[in-house]
């Protein structure tokens, strides 16, 4: 097969696989059809202001100072008397959108909302804000508009600033809040003389939302231990004060105002959010007003084992935990608003300050709107089912749901309250546990398809690697053979029986991917098959002992890298073991210097694991220290290569230029983050820089020589001086580390060619990438060669968990772009992180690039065995998903899923791009040399 119809086969095929993750786990939960419910009774408010500090700790709100006394006077002042508190616990992905939409719609975001930036909706939903008379909010453009655009009608009226204004950078965050205050000061006071707006506002069924982004912005930019960020946390008490006095002031204290104080997240000690850390996860939750339980003071011991009450000195005072989407009914219950129909909250009933006939009907409204949502997905689901395939939710079967309404309507109407209530939320908990059950429901036939597809593949690359690239005894008539036609028509009547299957249950287009897939992966699998009877028939002149053994050691290899994914300290393993690799081998007698190198570039790179991912203070010293010693190699290099590699003039002038260009790198983080402390904002001169170096990074190399060395050293002070300017600490020295280790590897790569007594090997300092390849000095595999391609995968992994972990959201410190940008862009700044991320690996690429040149074998070949071992760890996290429990085990595995099918796709995408960074012409794609021995 060519190797570019190979290369988009493998292609295609990972895609798929990686993209069935989603649409296995992360389909969007919402359905639509449903019937608003709302309670029959009056509401106790006519009217409700939500308070949402972005970013606010559950912990930084209720501590109280050294001396006894509150940061937050008007809000512990509440929780103390008039209102009722508790903690609110958010659910990962701990952003900004996902939180908003819990709290103002009652139901836990898809993932698929990532790719619109958490600002627009991937689909629409329902809202308080939509079922509301009318809404007026304040605040950031990057959440309001999101619930405007999804409501039904024109009533959500929204008031932002510029998006520039939420700047890391800025002298001042708090501004942001002091602007939310001022507007709604302002638009109350232009209310008392304008009687059209002043009607509106006196309806009932209005909601007033204030989003306030400076406590948010101040805890990444300062830390949420800062004094920037408790001083915003008072600000924004004495704001809420202010506004809660003109409020009331306004509708002449009527009484009929409700107060919903929270947070969307919380925050890291090191100013990140976005995973399941407690910091992040819990947020305060504080009630008063119209409807709303008085503080409540309890002498015996709460129900919660988290030792919080004490520290926040509230042992004495009523606790009342929820969960995030529960706020949404609580909102719907005191205003008496039709609870969204997709919130998947449940009243928390110790919040309201009504009857127990009120109580008793708010949870049966909310049971039935959950209800609702059970059945149409049930609906749904038998639709898109075959009759006798499919299986109802035994626990909530038609016949059941009917029972249980109507038992609770007979509860109600005999005055059996509390009975009533205990029924309803009985319903809630089923009709929940329903709704996963169908959202799940074609979940193990899909695994099953992209499992067996997967096994079909890896069969496949196994065997094309056996056929071609082997030296086994060949069957004399065996190309001569013609495709089995039987086993043709055979798949192609299993393509028709499953394309029939589908389309009789209106499946999805993707279903017929995933499905569909695996028919031509196994047919050229099968197609393959007489490989084994060649490896059957070479199996007597094997050293089978050997493959064993080289068996047993990849296994082995292949296990612990799962494992250093969810512990990266068996990275530092796998490194101690890799070090003892001259010495085992037999080649620390013949090259004691390269192996003693080898020892030493080893255990340094071991450190790296052991180091904490989060919660690190930037240290623009090691920065620098980082800038120095790739200064220091790079002329070491330069410096001892004279005489066997003379450097043209032109090649002298660029390395020279280009070691002036990482000492002006290594400077610029320091001078950025001392303007930026001193609140000077980022200089332009210092972002022109940095920006022009992302740009260059990847062209630069291009321009020098092709010869190996000096090919390699231009890559690695192009995108050294990148690195530097993403870095804010000890991650720097990762690169300078890593290429040590790999210009030792290459080295060391030769001799164990001379131990193995090959005439073929070249001298390093003669190859030149772009020259034409000998076709006839290619040779076959070897054993050793699993060894090369093992230890490829290994620091291919190192360089992605070397310095963080990149399934964590959290583990990436955001002053790491500011000499890049300070004004909040989730795009770029990821897209930044993940630049990052990328360099260590094309350092690895290119050193396995310059390893297949130098021992003479075809790209095609180690590549196979690189996806063979990379399809082997995505398997086992496959089945891991399939074994889990519990969502957060569930995530971390699909995370680490999807971070080896992200980076087997990196793999083949950056072949291509290793091609054009190491050689000026790409031998690869000529077209005569397209067919690989």
């Amino acid at each position: 097969m060519k190797m570019i119809t190979f290369f988009l086969m493998g292609l295609t095929v990972h895609v798929v696989f990686f993209l069935s993750i989603f649409d296995i786990y992360f389909t969007s939960p919402l359905v639509h059809g449903m019937t608003p419910q709302s309670t029959p009774l009056a509401p106790p408010a006519s009217r409700l202001v939500l308070i949402v500090a972005d970013g606010l700790r559950a912990d930084s709100l209720f501590t109280l100072l050294p001396n006894s006394s509150s940061r937050t006077p008007f809000l512990r002042t509440v929780i103390e008397e008039t209102g009722t508190w508790g903690v609110s616990h958010t659910r990962v992905p701990t952003e900004s959108r996902p939180g908003h939409v819990a709290l103002i719609a009652g139901f836990y975001e898809d993932v698929s909302a990532v790719a619109k930036g958490w600002k627009e909706n991937p689909v629409e939903f329902d809202s308080v804000f939509n079922e509301s008379r009318s809404t007026w909010c304040w605040g950031s453009p990057d959440i309001l508009p999101m619930f405007a655009k999804g409501a039904t009608g024109d009533h959500v009226y929204t008031h932002t600033y510029p998006a520039e204004e939420e700047d890391f950078a800025s002298t001042d965050a708090s501004r942001l809040d002091t602007w939310v205050f001022t507007q709604v000061k302002s638009f109350f006071q232009a209310a008392k003389t304008n009687s059209t707006l002043k009607a509106t506002l006196l309806e009932d069924k209005n909601i007033f939302f204030l989003h306030l982004l400076g406590i948010d912005t101040n805890g990444h930019a300062h830390r949420p231990m800062s004094q920037e960020y408790l001083d915003n946390i008072a600000l924004v008490d004495t704001g809420v004060a202010e506004v809660v006095s003109l409020m009331e002031d306004f509708f002449g204290h009527d009484g009929r105002t409700a107060y919903v104080f929270t947070s969307d997240h919380g925050m890291t000690n090191w100013g990140s959010h976005g995973a399941g850390h407690p910091s992040e996860t819990l947020t305060p939750l504080v009630v008063w007003g119209a409807g709303v339980n008085r503080a409540q003071r309890v002498i015996e011991a709460q129900p919660y084992e988290d030792g919080y009450l004490k520290d926040w000195n509230l042992e004495h005072i009523r606790r009342a935990d929820v969960n995030q989407a529960d706020i949404a009914p609580l909102m719907a219950s005191l205003l008496g608003l039709p609870i969204p129909v997709n919130s998947v909250g449940v009243t928390p009933l110790l919040y309201l300050n009504n009857s127990d006939q009120f109580k008793a009907e708010s949870m049966y409204t909310n049971a039935i709107q959950v209800l609702e949502q059970f059945k149409m997905k049930m609906i749904q689901k038998k639709e898109t089912t075959l009759p006798f395939l499919f299986t109802p939710f035994q626990l909530l079967t038609e016949s059941k749901q009917a029972e249980f309404t109507h038992r609770a309507r007979i509860l109600i109407q005999l005055e059996k309250y509390n009975d009533a209530i205990t029924l309803c939320q009985s319903l809630i908990s089923l009709s929940l546990e329903g709704l996963v059950y169908y959202h799940t429901y074609d979940r193990f036939f899909l695994g099953c398809s992209v499992v067996l597809g997967f096994i079909g593949w890896t069969s496949y690359v196994i065997l094309v690697i056996l056929r071609t690239h082997a030296s086994l005894i060949r069957h004399p008539n065996l190309a001569k053979q013609n495709p089995n036609q039987n086993l043709a028509r055979f798949c192609v009547a299993v393509a028709l029986v499953i394309t029939l299957f589908l389309l009789i249950q209106r499946s999805p287009i993707t279903y017929y991917i995933y499905c569909l897939l695996p028919v031509p992966v196994w047919y050229s699998a099968l197609k393959e098959s007489g490989a084994l009877s060649d490896l059957i028939r070479s199996a007597p002149s094997l050293p089978l002992w050997k493959c064993l053994g080289y068996f047993v050691l990849v296994a082995f290899g292949i296990e612990l890298l799962v494992v250093s994914f969810f512990h990266r300290s068996m990275l530092t393993v796998g490194l101690a073991f890799l070090s003892l690799w001259p010495l085992l081998s037999g080649l620390f007698g013949k090259a004691k210097l390269r192996s003693l190198s080898w020892l030493l570039g080893c255990l340094c790179l071991a450190v790296f694991p052991l180091m904490p991912v989060v919660g690190r203070e930037p240290n623009l010293r090691l920065v620098a220290c980082a800038g120095l010693l790739t200064l220091f190699t790079s002329a070491c290099y330069l410096w001892s290569s004279r005489r066997r590699t003379p450097l043209h003039t032109s090649d002298r002038r660029q390395f020279f230029s280009q070691m002036i260009h990482v000492a002006v790198c290594l400077y610029v983080p320091s001078l950025t983050h001392s303007s930026l402390q001193q609140k000077q904002g980022l200089p332009l001169l210092n972002q022109i820089i940095s920006w022009s170096t992302l740009a260059s990074s990847i062209f630069v190399p291009l321009l020098s020589s092709t010869r190996l060395f000096h090919r390699l050293l231009s890559i690695f002070l192009s995108l050294t001086s990148t690195y530097l300017l993403l870095s804010t600490g000890s991650e720097a020295l990762f690169p300078p580390v890593l290429s040590w280790l790999m210009f030792v590897w290459i080295n060391i790569e030769q001799e164990a060619l001379l131990a193995q007594g090959d005439s073929r090997r070249q001298e390093l300092s003669t190859i030149d990438f772009s020259a034409n390849i000998d076709i006839t000095k290619i040779r076959q595999l070897k054993l050793d060669d699993i060894r090369r391609s093992y230890f490829f995968v290994f620091f291919i992994i190192t360089a992605f968990f070397g310095t963080g972990n990149i399934a964590s959201i959290n583990s990436f410190d955001p002053a790491s772009i500011y000499c890049f940008l300070t004004v909040f862009n989730p795009f770029i700044m990821g897209g930044l992180m993940m630049w990052k991320v990328i360099i260590p690996f094309i350092i690895v690429m290119c050193t396995f690039e310059t390893i297949q040149v130098a021992t003479q074998l075809s790209s095609r070949s180690l590549f196979l065995i690189v996806l063979v071992i990379s399809d082997v760890m995505a398997l086992h996290f496959f089945f891991l998903v399939q074994d889990y429990g519990s969502w957060l085990d569930i995530g971390t595995s699909i995370s680490h899923y999807v971070i080896v099918m992200s980076m087997t796709i990196f793999l083949m995408l950056l072949s291509v791009v290793t091609h054009v960074l190491t050689s000026k012409r790409l031998i690869l794609w000529n077209r005569s040399k397209m067919h690989f021995p």
